[in-house]
């Protein structure tokens, strides 16, 4: 959302994207609302104007369009299961994986927006990698679940190498290779904040 709406589109309808999220950060922030509602605010479409001066730009929406409705009804289908399990929803605070990531971002465009399509990629593979790990391990409903959203985090981090590529405009794999080392650290590196992109529990 964050990358739509600072480099994709103009400003009406960036605050179209804020207000199309309201009933979700209204459920997550404020506990108002009820989430099995969720289910028919999940409506974006691809219909956002780029901006003119952004070449990239409907191509930047397009994925990630695609994207933001996806990881919004895998949310959902969180809420649903834990629903089922009886599992009281929290809020927690993030790891340092992401935000470790994002340090090394460039500070100049396009390279910083490369970067944060590499960091995508990044939590989007190692989340299909740790779905495949535990799936084995927990009960069928609950291992099924965990397989289709690897498939899904599998595309994602696809669009985001290939995003950054395009609009790179040359070849990203030194960048790529930069982002490993960085990424390594951070999960093979003692972590006293036990979550699911964590490194080594302390």
């Amino acid at each position: 959302m964050f990358l739509i709406r600072k480099y994709a589109v103009d400003k009406d309808s960036g605050d179209a994207l804020l207000e199309w999220l309201k009933p979700f950060e209204t459920l997550i922030y404020k506990r108002e609302g009820n989430w099995r509602d969720l289910a028919d605010k999940n409506k974006l479409t691809k219909s956002m104007i780029p901006k003119s001066n952004t070449p990239y730009g409907q191509e930047l929406i397009d994925k990630m369009v695609m994207l933001i409705k996806e990881e919004l009804h895998h949310f959902y289908q969180v809420l649903e299961i834990m629903d089922e399990y009886g599992v009281e929803y929290q809020s927690i605070t993030p790891c340092r994986y992401a935000k470790g990531m994002l340090r090394h971002v460039k500070t100049y465009e396009p390279d910083a927006l490369v970067d944060k399509l590499i960091v995508g990629a990044y939590i989007e593979a190692r989340s299909c990698e740790r779905f495949a790990k535990l799936a084995p391990h927990v009960d069928k409903r609950l291992g099924d679940f965990y397989i289709s959203l690897l498939r899904s985090e599998a595309r994602h981090y696809q669009d985001y190498l290939t995003l950054a590529e395009e609009i790179s405009g040359q070849d990203i794999s030194e960048r790529v290779a930069h982002f490993g080392q960085v990424e390594a650290e951070l999960i093979s590196s003692p972590d006293e904040d036990f979550k699911f992109h964590s490194g080594v529990p302390a």
